[in-house]
């Protein structure tokens, strides 16, 4: 398309484009934009180094000419959008990218490859801390990832209100707390659980967390807590009967006086399998295959197309596609949450032709979209570690603000509806 649009004269054009989802997955009531603050790095360092612009020239995939715009090429536009965390619904524009067509066009399998799987990761993330009511929740999937995708889920899952992640390279890149237990490897490696007991609580000490359903898990519990001692730190149950298994362990810690030694319990939870577990006496979940699956959602769905463009006559253009069940609305949209003491009730979207010129809409409600980048810089604000903390802690702010129905687990529609002004 640039290689084209260059011959044609119209690789110039300013040109807006829009990140948005037509619906959310699976009948979810709402998702949570994730990974804005990865694209704003990935963005920063996007080239066509030499070995890029080799192989392209090698199969003659575009000109000469455009090899060396390609060269060249560094994003110079702007973008707006949701902030990292914030709630989003079907046709929200999370992310607004305005420049020209050329230079915007090339970031859409950059925007989409990132937007879409970290945001289907946190909106399931979201779902599963609504349902453990509190109870912290570990990110333990990087087994069931890509090497990349994994931190990237881990990240996305902390912000969506994850308390940690079993993914060391996620702790050191994002600053997000680590943590982490033994396989049922280290206790079939030692001659006896006793063996395995021991020399876990030699390495980390007796607050370590100890796997106690290798074998039998009565009868682990015990030799844990004579192993350790009353300040055991944790124990971890992997399979079975989890209520079950939860409520007797806690009944035989007390009569052990472990009484401060907690229970976390995994095996392939998700969000209904911790919503089943709210009134067994289990301290903490790791939940691995369907958080960084997106819990059944691995993708959100979102497209990137272009909605206004500047004509020959240089005047503002609303474009959008026509196609039978892909409509489109053209025009760059200024999105407002109508709140009613502090709830939410509408997402409007105030659609404008002029895009240089917006409506005032001071009043409308809370306005969703920040700059994110500025002639081709990016807000520090949203980057590193300390922009991933900011994520967090605006997606307890903006998910505080949804109507109650939106923690329902079962399918339904967007908990507030989508309006066009």
């Amino acid at each position: 398309m640039v290689d084209a649009a260059r011959k044609s004269g119209t690789a110039d054009r300013r040109s807006i484009f829009e990140v948005f989802a037509r619906h959310l997955p699976n009948g979810r009531r709402y998702g949570i934009v994730a990974g804005t603050g990865r694209l704003l790095e990935q963005l920063s360092e996007f080239r066509f180094g030499d070995a890029e612009l080799a192989w392209l020239r090698e199969n003659e995939v575009v000109d000469a000419a455009t090899l060396d715009w390609l060269a060249d090429y560094r994003f110079k536009g702007n973008v707006w959008g949701y902030r990292e965390g914030e709630v989003y619904f079907p046709g929200s524009p999370i992310l607004v990218v305005e420049g020209t067509f050329a230079e915007a066009v090339v970031l859409e399998t950059l925007s989409l490859s990132i937007l879409n799987y970290d945001s289907a990761v946190a909106s399931a993330a979201s779902r599963m801390v609504t349902a453990a009511d509190g109870r912290p929740l570990a990110e333990m999937g990087s087994r069931r990832a890509t090497e990349r995708g994994a931190v990237a889920a881990a990240r996305a899952a902390f912000v969506a209100g994850f308390s940690s992640t079993s993914n060391l390279e996620a702790g050191r890149t994002w600053g997000i707390p680590t943590m982490g237990t033994a396989a049922h490897s280290f206790t079939l490696l030692h001659d006896s659980e006793e063996d395995a007991f021991r020399a876990q609580v030699a390495a980390l000490g007796p607050g370590t967390t100890l796997l106690v359903d290798t074998y039998d898990v009565t009868a682990a519990v015990d030799l844990a807590v004579r192993v350790a001692g009353p300040s055991l730190g944790a124990v971890r149950i992997d399979s079975g009967d989890l209520p079950g298994q939860a409520s007797a362990v806690r009944k035989q810690l007390d009569a052990l006086g472990a009484k401060s030694t907690k229970i976390t319990v995994t095996s392939d939870l998700d969000e209904y399998a911790i919503a089943a577990l709210q009134v067994a006496p289990v301290d903490s979940y790791g939940v691995g295959t369907s958080v960084v699956t997106g819990s059944g959602a691995p993708t959100a769905g979102m497209v990137y197309k272009l909605v206004a463009r500047v004509g020959d006559d240089g005047d503002w253009v609303s474009v959008a596609k026509k196609s039978a069940a892909k409509l489109s609305v053209g025009g760059r949209k200024f999105p407002v949450r109508s709140l009613r003491g502090g709830v939410a009730t509408s997402e409007v979207l105030h659609v404008e032709d002029d895009p240089d010129a917006p409506s005032a809409r001071a009043d409308a409600g809370r306005p969703l979209l920040v700059p994110l980048v500025t002639d081709g810089i990016a807000d520090p604000r949203y980057l590193g570690a300390a922009g991933t903390a900011l994520a967090r802690e605006h997606r307890a702010v903006a998910v505080a603000e949804l109507p109650v129905d939106a923690f329902r687990l079962a399918r339904g529609e967007p908990v507030i509806p989508t309006v066009y002004e």
